[in-house]
């Protein structure tokens, strides 16, 4: 089945005039699927929030605020709207684009409408959003998570699959991922339940907190600490790195790999592991060795803070 719905201003089904020279107004449209399938999803300036539904319908809402005093100012300006709402299949896209800036406009009054989508969507879902100026929030999905706003934050719930989100400037937080994730973000902390498959998270400022990983991780800031649970053996070389904060690892007490843990500005504390020295430091500043016989690498580094590894 395929289906489409291009909107124009003559289409719009409410209206609701606002103070504050705001007007908003809602579209609303239902894609009927079966089974599993995608949403795309891109706008600007405005947040993306999709959460799960208990049938096998897709339920657009789609908000839209116009920076304008009168019906025929709003009206006027959503002329140069383009909204697009299709169906091909169980997919369904969802776009809002507005024309260029002209020469001259000051920054920060550009584009005149924002446009935000509420869609509810079958839990069996896969999603790929993006934005470019609001947040993103995901319910608990059992498709391909993919994330992208460039300023705001992300929040998801426990994603069925493999899960990759950006943000230039928001936090990052994830429920838990039954598939390898990445995580990026400029400006904000990540936390994360637990992550069945790799980890690959990095912020420019913040902290990072993992509760659980199975599977190799990396974690990296530039302003925060960072702490991680690696469930099970070590399955490959993992990294955690910091250059402002401490950093904290519980391994399983039967888990073999080698250590190499440095830091510029505290000690490494790693009293309850079974460790056959290599390399160590008077000051306690490195620590490096073969842990239960040795295995995967694990390196630890910092800059600003202490080490410490434990066992569960």
């Amino acid at each position: 089945m395929n289906s489409a719905l291009r909107l124009t201003f003559a289409a719009l089904l409410t209206v609701a005039v606002s103070a504050h020279a705001k007007i908003e107004r809602t579209v609303e449209k239902t894609f009927a699927v079966n089974g599993a399938g995608l949403l795309r999803a891109e706008t600007f300036g405005g947040a993306i929030r999709v959460t799960p539904g208990a049938d096998q319908q897709v339920r657009v809402v789609v908000k839209q605020t116009i920076k304008a005093d009168t019906d025929a100012q709003a009206d006027e300006l959503l002329k140069k709207l383009d909204l697009t709402l299709e169906q091909e299949g169980n997919d369904v896209r969802l776009m809002a684009k507005y024309e260029r800036a002209p020469s001259g406009f000051r920054w920060g009054s550009w584009p005149p409408v924002q446009v935000a989508f509420e869609v509810t969507v079958p839990a069996s879902f896969a999603t790929k959003l993006s934005t470019s100026g609001g947040g993103i929030t995901v319910g608990d999905l059992a498709g391909k998570a993919e994330a992208h706003t460039s300023g705001g934050a992300i929040k998801l719930g426990r994603m069925g699959g493999e899960v990759r989100a950006h943000t230039s400037g928001g936090s990052i937080a994830l429920a838990s991922a039954s598939g390898p994730a990445t995580l990026k973000t400029s400006g904000g902390n990540i936390s994360a339940g637990p992550v069945a498959g790799a980890a690959d998270f990095s912020t420019s400022g913040g902290n990072i907190k993992v509760d659980s990983v199975i599977g190799a991780v990396r974690a990296h800031t530039s302003g925060g600490s960072v702490s991680a649970t690696i469930a099970g053996p070590l399955k490959e070389d993992c990294s955690l790195a910091t250059s402002g904060g401490s950093v904290r690892v519980a391994v399983d007490r039967a888990a073999a790999f080698r250590l190499d843990a440095v830091t510029s500005g505290g000690g490494v504390d790693a009293s309850g592991l079974t460790i056959t020295l290599e390399k160590t430091s008077r000051d306690r500043s490195r620590l490096a060795g073969a842990v239960n016989g040795g295995g995967p690498l694990l390196k630890l580094r910092t800059s600003g803070g202490s080490i410490s590894v434990r066992t569960e």
